[in-house]
């Protein structure tokens, strides 16, 4: 798509009649932040986890529709051991197909959770996961083509931490007293204060961005926290949104793992941003027992390459390059001793592997058009089936294989977009990233990562070594949901 049509295409848009709500109400934040019921999931039977449908109250008065796995919305904290593995039963109690996609791990294509291993309602899968992966925060999503962005904005997600006892006597690791994990989502309310979800022809180009910000599943809530080292497990869990985390007070803090584990060592910051479905170990120091809140500075994503235009700040709550910051929790301190570390070490054990020389190099265009995008807009209104993105100009199809990749090869991945910017996933392997906006970077500072922000050329070194045949292949795709289920997505054996 040339941009005059691409603008063409946005002042229509901005020309159809509004279907976002905005902020009709005052919700109250400070409600105490809940820690997620943790499922330790090992090789014997009795691990269950069912989807089913709720209602949750998240503003009080106003009953909302909600997904959630075990519960009314999101899930519990599934806890996996490296080199123990895992059997889980998910048994489907909704009214539609859905999967459990256990992003970030390590298996094999007919234990990944994609598309192509959807089940009816009233159907069990029953996967047994090797846990070959080091320590790490992962999640799970149902991953259903054309529902997933439904799916995941009405609850069906959850958090993974996979243990490595190598690691934990490092870092604060007491599940609940000083290590948190923060399931970060903004979701819409309309004038009743019920959660919406109402696709517009916005949302369907930049992806759906919410009025609120919730933390797991509580409009921004307040943690009370022990004077000490806290550590911090962040997750973007928002269909569209992204995030520049910082604290009001102007705290620096330590990041100490990405998406893939650990980092070599800890990074000092004041600011973190997180594109949807990356995640980030933060340790903070509460020692001067000083209340504070977490935030997000205004970040135009979703749209105009480059981050301005018009198509740039998204048009919701806090958006926009001079919007006030994002509330999202509020931290204070209680009376309860520290416990844990009182330092951070000076290296983690984590170290890059030496993925080698890549064999071939393999280019890929994110399209934000693949066909006639305002038609096929139209008929998503109304309704009908549409794949409107695409990769490669191709939009997704479950029956055609984009590519077969040897097992145990190194390739490089070249990633580039056409006017919108995308978070890019790959199942089935972390990758290192070597470039990003045509500049080099050090993957190190960065970690191990399965999505990259792609704005810009991005360059990422990856290597496969787990399978994924014709009948169960990995995905890469947007993370932008909307933008997935509109077709920005391609799908891959490895043999």
């Amino acid at each position: 798509m040339k941009r005059r049509q691409f603008l063409a295409l946005t002042a229509a848009t901005f020309a159809a009649p509004a279907v976002m709500t905005r902020r009709a109400f005052a919700a109250e934040p400070g409600a105490p932040l809940p820690i997620p019921q943790v499922m330790e999931v090992g090789p014997g039977a009795g691990n269950t986890l069912t989807a089913m449908k709720g209602t949750r109250e998240f503003i009080p008065g106003s009953a909302s529709d909600t997904l959630g796995y075990e519960q009314d919305f999101l899930g519990p904290l599934l806890r996996f051991q490296r080199g123990r593995a895992a059997r889980i039963d998910v048994i489907n109690r909704t009214d539609d197909p859905i999967t459990a996609h256990w992003h970030g791990m390590h298996v094999p294509g007919h234990l990944d959770g994609g598309p192509q291993l959807a089940f009816d309602p009233g159907e069990t899968w029953s996967p047994e996961l090797p846990v070959d992966h080091p320590a790490a925060t992962l999640w799970y999503h149902s991953h259903v083509h054309g529902r997933t962005a439904d799916q995941v904005y009405r609850g069906l997600a959850g958090m993974i931490i996979i243990d490595d006892p190598d690691a934990d006597d490092l870092l604060p690791h007491d599940y609940g007293v000083n290590d948190f994990p923060l399931i970060v989502q903004d979701r819409n309310f309309d004038r009743s204060g019920r959660m919406t979800y109402d696709l517009g022809m916005m949302d369907m180009m930049q992806g759906f961005r919410g009025n609120e910000v919730l933390v797991n599943g509580v409009i921004r809530p307040k943690l009370t926290v022990s004077a000490g080292l806290v550590r911090l497990r962040l997750l973007n869990a928002s269909n569209a949104r992204m995030y520049d985390f910082s604290f009001t007070d102007g705290r620096r803090f330590h990041q100490v793992a990405s998406d893939g584990g650990l980092l070599p060592a800890p990074v000092t910051m004041d600011g973190l941003r997180l594109a949807p479905a990356e995640r980030a170990e933060i340790v903070v120091d509460f020692s001067d027992r000083t209340g504070v809140r977490l935030v997000s500075r205004a970040v135009s994503s979703g749209g105009m390459m480059g981050g301005g235009g018009m198509m740039g700040n998204g048009g919701m709550m806090g958006d926009g390059d001079n919007a006030a910051p994002l509330d999202v929790m509020s931290f204070d301190i209680g009376d309860t001793a520290a416990t844990g570390p009182t330092r951070l070490p000076a290296s983690l054990p984590s170290e890059l592997p030496d993925l080698g020389a890549p064999a071939r190099t393999r280019e890929f265009m994110l399209n934000v058009h693949a066909g006639s995008m305002m038609g096929s807009m139209v008929n998503n209104l109304i309704g009908r089936d549409s794949q409107i993105m695409g990769i490669n100009g191709q939009s997704f199809d479950m029956g055609r294989i984009d590519l077969s990749i040897p097992m145990g090869e190194t390739e490089l991945w070249r990633i580039n977009a056409d006017m919108m910017v995308h978070p890019f996933h790959v199942h089935g392997a972390s990758f290192q990233v070597l470039k990003m906006g045509g500049r080099a970077i050090d993957p190190a500072r960065i970690g191990l990562k399965d999505v990259v922000h792609v704005e810009g050329i991005t360059e990422i070194l990856i290597r496969f070594d787990k399978r994924a045949e014709t009948e169960a292949p990995f995905m890469y795709h947007c993370h932008i949901l909307e933008h997935e289920d509109a077709g920005m997505m391609g799908q891959f054996t490895v043999a």
